[in-house]
């Protein structure tokens, strides 16, 4: 197989990347590892920043995003019982949305089957080679060795895919932070209990009330990082939720219901550098990861991939300037975004030993972040996302 450009997974950052190329006449091969019905099953992220959903919307891929998304002008702080709200487009002018991932991928692969570009799924790569002049992804398909032939290839297959791995340990340098605790997410049939996301910080651990739908919830509890999931039946998940997210208000109470997935993921900040290793490109997962307090994930992705379009674009033209840009202009707003994501970590979950002092710290920054104009005006702009740039056609 022949194509200008390889790309390696078929997450939110490499289907639009290959529509981006598409609607610029770039020719591009997906590969994706597991099976159709696994990437649009996957509960992942459900927070789209404002610049997210102008990109999507302005390439015709919000549809049916802009008919079923749920739009959120603030987020409350929740601490000594007492709800404080940051009104985001009152401060920062933007709003933000609430769609989950695995609903964004599938109108990402029925966008991407559409124009009848290739797109291969139950296809593992499992080597690249060639990556300075002549790449070839060798990959299986149907149980038999193939290779994809392409002038650039794009990791989008995520920190443990074979694109961030085929880069020699000498060429890179790995920036990381393992956070002491990890979340217990759990997805519950229930409506949500209130009309805006609840970030939590309470004497036993952070907890996050979230939601994808008017008819299901999606909720996290601080817990250790070696916790097993077992340890946590529904009947404990409810009561512990039911402690951290109360207030001093007899009005409110915490919807529940059968709880329908349940998951334990631990929280560490990565970021690879640099972005490009030849005529290798890394995206996403590939290249950072940053905890998910911040809800940066999928919106981090989607800009990598922004500014990567452009400069295929403008290669495809005979100009690789912005190529040889892309890794320096992706990380400027990759390190913006892990600040922003480790000061919403630090600031929220309870230190694992009680620590008095750290734990005074963290109530004199909500009390100031909650009674400063200033102060709130900054998580607002960070939350609701810095302006993204690229990708438009």
């Amino acid at each position: 197989m022949r194509t200008q450009v390889g790309i390696v997974g078929a997450g939110p950052a490499g289907l639009v990347l290959a529509h981006l190329l598409h609607l610029r006449g770039i020719d591009s091969v997906v590969l994706e590892r597991q099976t159709r019905e696994h990437v649009e099953r996957r509960i992942r992220a459900g927070v789209l920043e404002h610049g997210t959903v102008d990109l999507l919307r302005d390439v015709g891929l919000a549809g049916r995003l802009l008919r079923e998304r749920m739009v959120h002008h603030g987020i409350e702080l929740l601490f000594d019982g007492t709800g404080h709200r940051i009104p985001l487009t009152d401060l920062a002018g933007r709003e933000i949305t609430i769609y989950g991932q695995h609903e964004l991928v599938k109108d990402l692969v029925a966008a991407r089957l559409g124009t009848g570009r290739p797109l291969l799924f139950q296809a593992p790569a499992v080597a690249l080679d060639g990556l300075d002049d002549a790449p070839t992804i060798r990959f299986v398909q149907d149980g038999r060795p193939r290779e994809l032939r392409c002038d650039v290839v794009v990791g989008c297959d995520g920190y443990h895919g074979v694109s961030r791995t085929a880069v020699a340990d000498h060429a890179v340098t790995r920036y990381q932070r393992e956070y002491p605790y990890a979340w217990l997410g759990v997805l519950a049939q229930a409506p949500p209990s209130s009309e805006e996301l609840i970030y939590a910080y309470h004497d036993r651990g952070f907890a996050l009330h979230s939601m994808r739908s008017p008819q299901i919830t999606r909720l996290y509890l601080q817990v250790r990082p070696d916790e097993p999931v077992t340890d946590w039946p529904d009947e404990r998940i409810w009561a512990e939720l039911r402690r951290r997210l109360a207030r001093d208000d007899p009005g409110w109470r915490l919807a529940d219901g059968p709880i329908l997935e349940k998951s334990v993921t631990t929280m560490r900040s990565v970021v690879v550098e640099p972005m490009r290793h030849g005529r290798l490109f890394l995206a996403g997962d590939a290249a950072h990861i940053v905890p998910a307090t911040g809800a940066k994930g999928l919106n981090l992705a989607v800009a990598d991939v922004a500014v990567l379009a452009d400069a295929l674009g403008a290669w495809a033209a005979g100009d690789t300037s912005g190529l040889d840009a892309y890794s320096a202009r992706c990380l400027s707003r990759v390190w913006r975004v892990q600040h922003f994501s480790w000061w919403m970590t630090s600031m929220l979950h309870r230190a694992q030993d009680g620590d008095p002092f750290t734990h005074r710290l963290q109530l004199a920054q909500l009390r100031y972040l909650t009674g400063s104009r200033a102060a709130a005006t900054s998580l607002a702009e960070n939350y609701v996302g810095l302006p993204l740039t690229g990708g438009r056609t």
